[in-house]
């Protein structure tokens, strides 16, 4: 049973009726407290203490309770820092087991979000905000582009479980000036950022085309766009390198998380908004995307995407890598 303290209004009817003389257990139901309650003021007030004093005392009492803030050691305090700037969340820096802490997950994400020991919200991904599950954008929309995505089900029914599923899009630099290309393996939740230096659908093509003729051929079975314009000469790329791509519904990001995540924190990795992306280096995009490959993951059992990828890649494959 949950018991509910006195508020002032109930003091200060009490009050009134201990300093006009009345009863204690006549005002019980009045008041709609226990007689020991009622008692237990009465006798506070007979012993020359007032409302305020009352008060002040439950104050005080009252921040002695509940659990005491953890302090945690200085050399955790700078390891989380580190592995926060190094692009960790406070799930992966626990998860990982890397050493022990004196705290858990969901008591470090706490931390962050008051702002303990100069942790910040803000320098986690996606600043502690995300879209709820089954977000549906509201933004501006074009008609489908090509096969579309539930067929997808019905030409890989293990897909969930399978690896070699890509997911891709393109980001666009400052005032549209520029973008890249950027394609997520499912599975692994491993990253590949392609230099496409604009978003035509010709610069978008052919970078597709350099990199898949530099991989070994049906290492990855699907590719799932948005309906981007850059992505028109699909049938292209999937006649000539045997590739099953569909496209999501119109408006409906979320059928492509992973790459929408990932696209996320490559901006905050150094694809900023504030940056032209039309010169940008390749050692540059490569040395974003290896940033992000190498944090572990808490699905991918805090294992780094790079890890979990090169599990699934033969020894033969990747002597074609480093060909």
């Amino acid at each position: 049973m949950t018991y509910t303290h006195l508020t002032i209004d109930e003091l200060t009817v009490i009050y009134n009726f201990w300093k006009s003389g009345t009863r204690a257990y006549t005002i019980t139901n009045a008041v709609g407290r226990s007689n020991e309650t009622i008692y237990k003021m009465y006798r506070w007030f007979n012993g020359g203490k007032s409302i305020t004093d009352y008060l002040t005392l439950y104050r005080s009492n009252k921040s002695h309770c509940g659990r005491k803030r953890i302090s945690l050691p200085n050399d955790e305090i700078n390891y989380i820092k580190d592995k926060v700037n190094d692009g960790w969340q406070p799930d992966t820096i626990i998860g990982r087991a890397d050493r022990s802490f004196s705290c858990c997950v969901r008591t470090l994400y706490r931390m962050f979000k008051r702002g303990d020991f100069g942790f910040s919200t803000k320098k986690l991904p996606m600043k502690g905000k995300r879209h709820p599950n089954g977000y549906v954008e509201r933004r501006g929309k074009s008609g489908q582009l090509g096969i579309s995505i539930h067929q997808r089900e019905k030409d890989h029914p293990n897909y969930a479980q399978e690896f070699g599923h890509l997911e891709g899009d393109t980001v666009q630099g400052k005032n549209h000036l520029g973008a890249v290309t950027t394609l997520s393996e499912r599975l692994t939740k491993v990253e590949i950022i392609l230099n496409s230096h604009d978003k035509s659908a010709e610069s978008v093509g052919r970078v597709l085309e350099q990199w898949f003729s530099s991989i070994p051929r049906h290492l990855f079975k699907s590719i799932t766009f948005d309906n981007g314009k850059e992505f028109a000469d699909w049938r292209n790329l999937a006649n000539k390198f045997d590739i099953n791509i569909y496209f999501a519904e119109v408006g409906a990001p979320n059928q492509r998380g992973l790459n929408e995540n990932n696209n996320g924190l490559a901006r905050r990795d150094g694809l900023s908004k504030n940056l032209d992306f039309r010169d940008l280096s390749d050692e540059f995009l490569q040395s974003v995307a290896s940033r992000r490959n190498h944090i572990p993951r808490k699905s991918l059992g805090y294992l780094t995407p790079l890890e979990a990828f090169l599990k699934h890649v033969t020894d033969e494959q990747m002597k074609l890598f480093l060909t």
